[in-house]
């Protein structure tokens, strides 16, 4: 393998000690994109945004039925392999113990998988299919209990089994490959059995660069979104003001990226660790006080039923495209299932390289019941115990969560939008209506501050190690640079064009997921190649055992001489 040093542009002086210390041709090119980007976002806010809308609807318009059937396809994957004959190959050397215990292998992975976006969206996404926004194209035709049913269970579908095998197809291709192949943690070393040697060259180097970029964009928009739903929060605790301006925004972004950039500074064990652990901790106390505090019964009951009717209609769910709404359709498409498949697809590598860095030890098995089953369950359980009790409490009390319009329908901007849901402040509302919710809402507010710490902090690591040549360890100083530019770049876009500027950085996050998910396609591929040469090899070296033992049992029961060939070993040549 090629030393960074080695690498063409490394040389001595400042910067030859900078490419000493990372690999120069994925490093440089994916900070210099980055920076153009940001230049023009920050310059041309509202045309950035606008080119960059049309880019994203136009795939999604394209290629959403591709998305429907490639992202179903890894849940197929992901089962088959847990499931499967290859579930009991080790990632790692046989005689590796895992580096984490269970709780702390678990709890890093979901913070880091999706954490933020179940705060976020846990009660505001199954009331904006109640009340049908954008419009009625996913089968909720009315705000009634048979809806609310139905909104749950389209929740399910975006949060439940498919990003989380999206997750298994890239994590379980890395850790293969770095923990069994031992190659450096890198995205290029899982395509190595369909490209060889060349992954060393531009091509390696590309996919590198848009693992970077996507992962960084993806890490800086949800940190940009995001501290609109924490100002949102502390303005129902009467903290602020109604309308938090960007100083509010700056304070929060800086605090957040201080304590990532600390807690990656001390490492995976220790900071990142640590935080993951507190986090969700602190949600499931959340989860748990909603549930009790809340109609307790009616959810249990309600989970069931829910599960019940996700997985009877999982395939039908899994395979519609709303074609027969026609434009209608296609813009639910874009505000929800393609978005949503194409934004896990621009998420896979920030969370699969993580997830492949803290899984060593892990069989294959191991590590699709953790990545998929136990997670999904667990999502679910927060879908229900949220979205469940805002859907029941709008039904009981029209109007609380939903805002009508004059006659009772869907409220409407000036441009026809529907607007019936705040989903900033939607989880603080539903928080006030139960008893002691201004505390609640508090712990809320320190959850979502930690959930957003914990995807920053593993973010940067993932980046940092793929901008370090797959180092799993990477030099503090790029640690920190790589953890203060999410931050500065979620500042300079909210600050310059607002809330355009972020939503143009994420279409480009799911712009750069269309690639990537042919490179996902490579990798289901090449692990399937790699899986099925080591079952036959681990299949041949047990035959070949089996033959040594038949053959001494043979030669001590004087049936063999000891100079005779052991004709049984189909090693053996034949003359």
């Amino acid at each position: 393998m090629t030393r960074k040093s080695d690498e063409p542009g490394a040389r001595k002086g400042f910067l030859g000690t900078l490419n000493s210390d990372v690999a120069p041709r994925v490093f440089w090119p994916a900070a210099g994109f980055i920076v153009a980007f940001v230049g023009v976002a920050m310059i041309w806010p509202e045309d950035m945004y606008r080119a960059m809308m049309e880019i994203q609807g136009w795939i999604v318009r394209w290629f959403g039925p591709y998305y429907t059937v490639v992202v179903t396809g890894f849940v197929a994957f992901s089962l088959w392999v847990g499931l499967g004959r290859y579930g009991d190959i080790k990632l790692g050397k046989d005689d590796d113990e895992p580096e984490f215990s269970l709780v702390s292998w678990f709890t890093m992975l979901f913070a880091a998988g999706m954490g933020i976006g179940l705060v976020f969206w846990g009660v505001a996404e199954p009331l904006n299919h109640l009340a049908g926004i954008p419009n009625r194209a996913s089968g909720v035709e009315i705000m009634d209990e048979q809806g609310a049913q139905a909104a749950l269970v389209q929740t399910f579908l975006h949060w439940g089994l498919h990003p989380w095998a999206t997750y298994v197809v890239v994590g379980l291709a890395i850790a293969y490959a770095v923990h069994r192949k031992g190659h450096p943690v890198s995205i290029r070393w899982t395509l190595k059995p369909l490209l060889g040697n060349r992954i060393n060259g531009w091509a390696g180097d590309l996919v590198d660069i848009v693992a970077v970029v996507g992962t960084l964009f993806g890490v800086a928009t949800s940190l940009g979104l995001g501290v609109i739903q924490i100002g949102a929060g502390l303005s129902v605790l009467d903290v602020v003001g109604e309308n938090p301006g960007n100083l509010l925004y700056v304070v929060l972004i800086g605090a957040i990226t201080l304590l990532a950039v600390a807690s990656v500074f001390t490492g995976l064990k220790k900071g990142i660790k640590l935080l993951s652990n507190v986090n969700i901790g602190l949600a499931g106390a959340v989860l748990l006080f909603v549930l009790f505090a809340g109609p307790t019964l009616f959810l249990f009951r309600h989970f069931i039923q829910s599960i019940g009717q996700y997985l009877q209609e999982l395939l039908r769910h899994s395979f519609d495209t709303t074609a027969m709404h026609g434009d209608a359709g296609t813009t639910w498409q874009s505000w929800w299932t393609a978005f949503y498949w194409a934004w896990w697809i621009s998420w896979a590598s920030f969370v699969g390289v993580f997830i492949a860095r803290i899984s060593k030890g892990r069989t294959i098995r191991q590590f699709v019941a953790a990545v998929l089953i136990v997670p999904t369950m667990l999502t679910l359980l927060w879908f229900t115990v949220l979205g469940g009790t805002a859907t029941n409490h709008e039904l009981s009390d029209e109007g609380s969560l939903v805002a009508r319009g004059p006659n009772g329908g869907a409220l409407l901007d000036a441009n026809g939008v529907n607007i019936s849901v705040d989903n900033d402040s939607s989880l603080f509302q539903l928080l006030e209506t139960l008893p002691g919710g201004t505390i609640l809402a508090g712990f809320a507010i320190i959850a979502i501050v930690l959930f957003f710490v914990t995807s920053s902090d593993s973010g940067s690591l993932v980046v940092d190690m793929l901008a370090s040549g797959g180092d799993p360890n990477p030099p503090v100083w790029s640690r920190i640079f790589w953890g203060t530019a999410e931050g500065v770049v979620a500042v300079a876009l909210l600050t310059a064009g607002g809330e355009s500027s972020l939503t143009a950085l994420r279409y480009t996050a799911i712009v750069i997921a269309f690639p990537f998910s042919i490179v996902m396609l490579l990798m289901c591929w090449a692990s399937l190649r790699e899986f099925k040469a080591e079952r036959q090899l681990m299949h041949a070296i047990r035959l070949k055992h089996q033959h040594e033992e038949l053959t001494e049992r043979l030669r001590e029961q004087g049936q063999l001489k000891s100079d005779d060939r052991d004709i049984s070993d189909p090693t053996t040549s034949r003359e």
